[in-house]
């Protein structure tokens, strides 16, 4: 949409004259608090007033000053912070007519005739109940001579949007709710603490996670750190599982594993509906194998802490889009709620969902565990196939036996992730019959043949390790193809598998292009995007991404802290990336930057003077600390040195400044639960496509595939994870600064500026429309394919 055309539609969008009222009910969750502060940002910023419900339902019944207007500062500082600092409380009062004729007295009071809901189904079920019921309830208040006919019709509709805050992720419709991420990375915390002591001990660690109804974070959690066995609810295990399962401990332990990991949801069920608790499993491991066991019950822990980096990107994104929702609705509109598809937005009616939610439910009550598998949605029945194809090894006679040689390696600079995703393809590779060999050193030790067979148990352990256990160079093979043909000669190499960044893409061209001469070469291969900078063409996200992003937010979170109780102070943080500016803005948002300057939107000293005088203004009336973003090559004279300076001295007499460089600590660390899933889930995949090109390229004894489609990357797009050729890649790609021509994320930047005060026109082409839950939605899609 062109600019004019966005600002126009932003006019008819405007909320002056409304009021929106903000409350967070039910459980709490991280990223509720984003949320918040994006709706009365965003509210405030189209002209709307905003007002936050203290208290959720409760405060709505009680009135008084538990409803309160908001104003821009009233959110500051709140971005970082874990739980609902507008509080949240589960209310008896709302759920009586009596209470919610109260509540309607109380909005109606203030005008409010537009209300954004943060909670789970049971929170929105309310709402929507509520909206049913409102203009009834206006009629009984203007009986009982509380408000006049007058305000009866002007305040006559109630519009509502939800936005589903929930760590258990247990809500129809949407790939991820509010504080799921948040609360994967509390468990994995724990469990990658757990895991060094058990090895210790040789021990075996029963670990108990939440998910009364929704098994979601104990398979997840499962998945990320390679668990033995996972218990959920939705599939309970078949009779005389308690025999299988000791006998996978026992297995593990006679590979020379010295720990077993057990993961059980809260709400674990046999076959018959009776209860799997963590007591169970440990006394029987301790009775049957005699293994020294210990349960860990992680509780609470699992809703506290700060929000991830997705959970305040996904926060924020939503609670834009909830405004602009509520702005849109007429006395018509079913009330929706906001959701995520892919890494896209999409509003679905509100009890559609919710239906869909309570058949799983009824789903489980009736025994019927494979269709609440199905109906809890492509993403979660993904999440249980990869799981047992990874965790569970065939014996050998089961095993279909291929005689392909499958070679797997690493090119390009470190991600955390790429372990995991290798692991996967490895384990995928054997369960597919694949004989599998690791590349040492990328490219560089392909040549040199570094290359040898890798086992099954030889990836044990791997998806919590950072870096690249294969080892990996920046090595292009152009000019040592004739080596590489020799060494895929020499080894019988049927088919490659390259885990990394733009080097990667690269190097499968540059062997692409030597196919004509070399026939070795005429092998499936795909490539699978691994990278800190997000900068591979045919590709949203790729691994490595998520763990950078919690490592800047992280830091900047310690490094805003830090300025706390001194005078007013401005940081200058440079992020990497290259020419790629994914780092800077994505992470500008979730740490609240006030500017994120990156290669792909030019600036000037201009736009740089309006950031200072921007900034100087909010210092003297309100912040007391900003954030500014600089990718590391956003402008070869505009220096991160430069902008320092230039801050520091316009800014003397208001705001002091500090520079902070992140280098390779955005490299390093533990790979996110996103990382690790996303690597996971996507290896699987390529491994499975190379199997079904393999069967189609093999002829007469021997592979032959040299069409353009035989050499492929895995992409996620939007909402579907797709397979594209290289070679169709070309013309997407700036090969000169190495970035696609075209990025999703940059739609995301002009929220970071609206939610840092900046008048800016925002392009509201790819907000959601309303769509209708579909059973089978393209889920495996998840910007959320990882999690």
């Amino acid at each position: 949409m062109a600019q004019t055309d966005t600002k126009r539609f932003f006019e008819n969008l405007t909320g002056a004259g409304k009021a929106i009222a903000v409350l967070t009910s039910g459980g709490d969750a991280q990223g509720m608090n984003a949320a918040v502060r994006a709706v009365v940002r965003m509210g405030i910023y189209v002209g709307a007033k905003v007002y936050f419900v203290h208290e959720g339902y409760q405060g709505m019944v009680d009135g008084g000053d538990n409803i309160k207007e908001a104003t821009w500062e009233s959110v500051s500082s709140m971005l970082q912070m874990g739980g609902t600092v507008i509080g949240s409380a589960r209310c008896k009062d709302f759920r009586s007519h009596e209470g919610r004729l109260k509540a309607a007295h109380n909005l109606v009071q203030r005008g409010i005739t537009n209300l954004c809901v943060i909670g789970g189904d049971g929170s929105l079920t309310g709402a929507n109940l509520f909206r049913e019921e409102w203009s009834g309830l206006l009629s009984e208040l203007v009986e009982q001579g509380l408000i006049d006919e007058e305000a009866s019709q002007k305040y006559s509709a109630l519009h509502i949007v939800g936005m589903v805050g929930s760590i258990d992720n247990d809500f129809c419709g949407t790939d991820m709710t509010i504080g799921t991420d948040s609360a994967l990375h509390r468990i994995i915390e724990v469990v990658d603490a757990i895991m060094t002591t058990a090895q210790s001990h040789q021990r075996t660690f029963v670990l108990e996670v939440m998910g009364r109804h929704c098994g979601y974070l104990a398979l997840v959690s499962a998945l990320a750190c390679g668990a033995d066995w996972v218990l959920i609810p939705e599939m309970p295990p078949e009779d005389g599982w308690e025999e299988k399962m000791c006998e996978k401990l026992s297995a593990t332990r006679s590979r020379g594993s010295r720990l077993n990991i057990i993961i059980v949801a809260e709400g674990a069920i046999d076959r018959h509906g009776k209860a799997i608790t963590s007591s169970i499993v440990k006394d029987l491991v301790v009775q049957r194998l005699g293994f020294d066991t210990r349960v860990t019950i992680l509780g609470h822990v699992q809703r506290g802490g700060t929000p991830s980096a997705f959970d305040r990107i996904l926060a924020s994104r939503m609670g834009v889009e909830a405004v602009l929702a509520l702005l849109e609705t007429t006395a018509n509109t079913p009330a929706c709620v906001v959701s995520l598809c892919g890494n896209q937005s999409v509003r679905l009616p509100l009890m559609e969902c919710v239906q869909m939610t309570q058949q799983v439910q009824k789903a489980m009550d009736e025994k019927r565990f494979e269709e609440a598998v199905q109906l809890r949605g492509r993403s979660f029945e993904n999440n249980l196939r990869t799981y047992k194809l990874l965790a569970h090894r065939k014996p050998e006679s089961e095993l279909p036996h291929s005689n392909f040689n499958v070679a797997v390696l690493n090119v390009g600079a470190p991600a955390a992730g790429m372990n995991a995703a290798v692991r996967s393809a490895v384990r995928v590779g054997i369960s597919e019959g694949h004989k599998m060999f690791a590349v040492s050193d990328g490219f560089e030790g392909f040549y040199k043949g570094q290359i040898k067979e890798i086992k099954w148990a030889d990836v044990g352990g791997w998806t919590g390790q950072g870096g690249s256990l294969l080892g990996t160079k920046r090595t292009l093979p152009a000019k040592h193809v004739d080596k590489i043909a020799e060494q895929m000669r020499k080894n019988n190499i049927n088919a490659l598998l390259v885990i990394g960044g733009f080097e990667a893409f690269l190097g499968i061209m540059e062997l692409l292009s030597a196919r004509g001469t070399y026939e070795e070469l005429c092998v499936p291969m795909v490539m699978v995007p691994a990278t800190v900078s997000n900068n591979v063409p045919g590709s949203d996200l790729s691994i490595g991404a998520d763990t950078a992003l919690n490592a800047i937010t992280d830091t900047c979170d310690r490094i805003k802290q830090s300025a706390s109780g001194t005078k007013r102070r401005v940081f200058i943080i440079e992020t990497m990336g290259g020419y790629c500016g994914y780092l800077a803005s994505v992470g500008g948002l979730a740490a609240g930057a006030d500017a994120a300057y990156i290669f792909e939107e030019s600036f000037d000293i201009r736009d740089l003077q309006s950031n200072v005088e921007h900034l100087t203004e909010k210092m003297k009336t309100s912040i007391q600390r900003g954030l500014v973003l600089r990718n590391e090559n956003s402008n070869e004279n505009y220096t991160t040195d430069f902008i320092y300076q230039l801050y520091s001295e316009e800014g003397r007499g208001v705001f002091d400044c500090r520079k902070n460089v992140l280098g390779h600590m955005q490299q390093g660390g533990a790979p996110s639960p996103f990382d690790r899933n996303f690597g996971t889930k996507i290896a699987a995949k390529a491994m499975q496509w190379i199997t079904k090109k393999l069967n189609e390229s093999y002829r007469k004894g021997r592979v032959f595939a040299n069409t353009e489609d035989s050499a492929c990357l895995l992409g996620m797009r939007r909402r579907a994870m797709v397979f594209q050729p290289v070679v169709q890649l070309k013309d997407e790609t700036d090969f000169i600064h190495r970035i696609p021509k075209e990025q999703w994320w940059l739609k995301l930047r002009p929220l970071m500026k609206i939610l840092a005060k900046y008048k800016t026109s925002y392009d509201v082409s790819d907000s959601g429309q309303l769509e209708h839950v579909v059973l089978n939605r393209p889920k495996e899609s998840e910007a959320m394919a990882a999690i």
